[in-house]
């Protein structure tokens, strides 16, 4: 509804004028007869029927122009107009339907300085406070962690495709899996597996796939391509399983799209009043159908990935060189019991770090390379310092400014880590569009945020990361920029406070993955610019979709083309 009071104002004075118009316009001599004819007992004449339904209509548009003002009223004090029984679900149900329903959500943040209570249909499981303000996010994520858990209302909503993973998981059930996960994540062999991992992937399997886009001169969807490259990696790396999704050819693999699908239905359950989505789901019918349909794949996926290496490591002997990864680490733990984790806590544990090493970094890739192509200037820094640091090692120094072939250049560990221009740049694609994009917290006991907000036992969070990067009084008034010149101290990347830069979490849930997520980024961005310029179909339309992850609603069809030598020859020369 984009009523304001002054139109309804004007809708009120019309309808009366009409009515008024039209009584007027009935023959004197046809309302004498029809008072006669009705005291004679008559039946109601036209003229009186007419003028009984004119009432009707006069009263119901009074009534509604009474609500709408109202609504309008509550719009000004609660940010959306809160309409009797069904509160802010008309203006949530109209942003559903636009392109960017984050964007909406931020104006109304913004229009509320930062925070606002969403009001839900009477008794429905849909009201909940809101904010983008870091005073409150470092509230809820380190001052009073322990009174912010992910909560029942998240973990019942997300157990279907999350279980008990550690992304919906709280108190010891996520300690264990964070420590486990922290432990290996940390060790040689995570890093040492990281950058072989890697240079296979780029060098065997996407270079060659992007290769194939140029000679058959066709567009390709990069965010696919993207997906499968850190599907295939996440697998390799967390499972020692090797998918085989980034293969010339690009075949189809079920448990992909049943994935991306099953993120998108499970989000909408949080949209959805509680009541609404279980009754779907105990009829299997709509959107929870499709829900289950998808789960089953993905069930079906992570089972097999579990019974493999359950077969792989009852052959192995003792000469057998240990493989080092966390599904193998998590079959040898045992629980509180002193039991074998089940195979179900397994498929959580596969599901949770899919979530978390697939989808993530592909997503930001995605929007960093749509980024470039509308700022052709950050992609010239970006060219000019990885030519710069391939050109300081000793064997080019020694041919004196030569080009390094793209064929035979393979990007080191201590040249990713010299690249400080590209993690900005990168930084700055999740500040202005962050992998994930709301995230949610449950209060135990009764609370107040720092900018005053009561917070009650029980009451629903939810803190908008995507909003807070397009907040002036957080990044300025250029927030809408992509200036990555802004994660600089001279010429070295300086990163924010993880509670005004939130992409990776903060407090004792920071991203466990956040430097191996920064080298995946950095070390595959690295290796495409190097060697193609990447355009943007024209007119290929961009906008989020919604679901746990941003994924672009229609992938990004790009165009490849390949630098000349001539254009990486002026980086070297200076």
């Amino acid at each position: 509804m984009h009523f304001n009071i002054s139109t309804c104002t004007v809708l009120s004075k019309t309808a009366f004028n009409i009515n008024n118009n039209m009584i007027k316009n009935i023959p004197n001599t046809n309302l004498s007869s029809a008072i006669a004819d009705a005291a004679a007992g008559d039946k109601v004449p036209r003229a009186g029927q007419l003028f009984h339904h004119v009432q009707v209509i006069e009263i119901f548009l009074a009534i509604f122009v009474f609500i709408a003002i109202h609504a309008l009223r509550q719009k000004r004090k609660h940010g959306l107009p809160v309409w009797p029984v069904l509160g802010m679900l008309p203006s949530l149900s109209s942003a559903l339907q636009s392109n960017n329903v984050y964007e909406w959500l931020s104006d109304v943040l913004r229009s509320q300085n930062g925070t606002f209570r969403f009001k839900g249909p009477s008794l429905s499981s849909l009201n909940c406070v809101i904010t983008a303000d870091p005073r409150n996010v470092e509230h809820l994520l380190k001052t009073k962690f322990p009174n912010f858990p992910k909560g029942p209302y998240f973990r019942d909503t997300m157990l279907d495709l999350l279980g008990n993973g550690i992304f919906s998981a709280d108190d010891d059930t996520w300690q264990r899996q964070r420590k486990t996960a922290s432990i290996e994540f940390h060790s040689a062999k995570f890093r040492s597996l990281t950058v072989e991992t890697l240079i296979e992937l780029v060098h065997v399997r996407l270079l060659p796939v992007l290769e194939d886009s140029i000679k058959l001169l066709v567009p390709i969807d990069l965010q696919d391509v993207l997906l499968r490259l850190t599907f295939d990696n996440v697998c390799m790396m967390a499972f020692g399983a090797d998918p085989g999704c980034l293969r010339k050819g690009l075949p189809q693999i079920p448990f992909a799209r049943a994935f991306e699908d099953s993120t998108e239905a499970t989000v909408l359950r949080f949209v959805t009043p509680t009541c609404v989505w279980k009754t779907m789901r105990y009829l299997n019918i709509g959107m929870e159908r499709k829900l289950r349909e998808c789960i089953r794949e993905v069930d079906d996926f992570a089972d097999d990935v579990i019974r493999t290496r359950k077969r792989e490591l009852l052959s192995e002997t003792e000469g057998d060189k240990k493989r080092s990864d966390l599904l193998t680490v998590f079959m040898g733990l045992k629980n509180e019991k002193g039991e074998r984790f089940s195979d179900k806590f397994l498929r959580d544990i596969c599901v949770n770090f899919i979530l978390a090493g697939r989808d993530t970094s592909s997503v930001a890739l995605s929007w960093f390379f749509w980024l470039l192509d509308r700022n052709p200037e950050v992609e010239e820094k970006i060219l000019e310092e990885v030519c710069r640091i391939v050109g300081e090692r000793e064997e080019v120094k020694k041919k004196a400014g030569e080009v390094v072939s793209e064929n035979g250049l393979v990007f080191k560990a201590e040249d990713i880590k010299k690249m400080d221009y590209l993690q900005a740049a990168l930084s700055e694609a999740l500040r202005l569009y962050p992998s994930v994009p709301v995230d949610h917290k449950e209060v135990v006991e009764n609370d107040k945020f720092p900018d005053g907000t009561e917070l009650k036992k029980g009451t629903k969070v939810v803190y908008s990361i995507y909003t807070m990067g397009r907040m002036e009084a957080i990044w300025g008034k250029d927030c809408r920029d992509y200036k990555p010149e802004r994660w600089l101290r001279d010429g070295r990347y300086m990163s924010e406070s993880a509670y005004k830069f939130t992409a990776f979490n903060g407090g004792p849930r920071l991203c466990l993955g956040k430097d191996f997520a920064y080298y995946q980024m950095k070390f595959v961005a690295a290796s495409i610019i190097y060697r193609y310029r990447v355009k943007v179909v024209k007119n290929h339309p961009v906008v989020p979709k919604m679901a746990l992850t941003m994924y672009m609603k229609h992938g990004l069809k790009v165009n490849l083309f390949r630098r000349e030598e001539s254009e990486l020859q002026k980086y070297f020369n200076s």
